[in-house]
């Protein structure tokens, strides 16, 4: 769908801060499901973690993201996902080989324009959710670097600049779009 705006990348590198930020200015944002997850898992001691089942926690941030698009589809205007459905893909098919990525071609399309944050190790932090470290998070960023021009959609690296000046970015793409 148009309206729906995939801002994806790095881990670390600001799409959480993004995201709040284009919420403030009265667009709809969709959390990272693969953050919702953890929190889930951790708080009621599930294993369908990165760290613990990555494949599970695929599946299950796949199951997710469909809810999410789902349920985004009633809401007017953009709504911004902070990462989703292809990511989710992306990453059991590169667990396991599955052609997940293949049935995306076509179902479950989102704008064409997919912003992605690249690697910014001064503001990279782990945290209880995020575990990993950044090389792993690098090799992440390369493969959605990958996979998002592979199904057509058109990337856009976000400038390491502050908040305010990356959502205007975006909301320009978009407007020009």
């Amino acid at each position: 769908m148009d309206r729906f705006v995939v801002i994806s990348g790095c881990s670390g590198g600001g799409k959480s801060t993004l995201l709040e930020e284009l919420g403030r200015r009265g667009h709809h944002v969709v959390q990272e499901p693969g953050r919702r997850l953890v929190i889930e898992e951790l708080d009621r001691g599930g294993s369908a973690l990165p760290w613990v089942d990555a494949t599970a926690f695929a599946r299950r941030a796949m199951e997710m993201s469909i809810a999410d698009r789902s349920s985004a589809a009633s809401i007017p205007g953009l709504v911004f996902f902070d990462r989703g459905l292809i990511d989710a893909a992306a990453a059991l098919q590169h667990l396991t080989g599955e052609a997940t990525l293949a049935a995306l071609q076509q179902s479950h399309r989102y704008n064409k324009h997919v912003f992605l944050t690249p690697p910014w190790p001064e503001i990279y932090v782990a945290d209880r959710e995020r575990r990993h470290d950044l090389s792993a998070a690098i090799a992440e960023y390369d493969r959605l670097s990958a996979v998002y021009p592979s199904l057509g959609y058109q990337i856009h690296i976000l400038p390491k600049v502050p908040v305010k000046e990356r959502a205007d970015f975006v909301l320009s793409v978009l407007d020009g779009a």
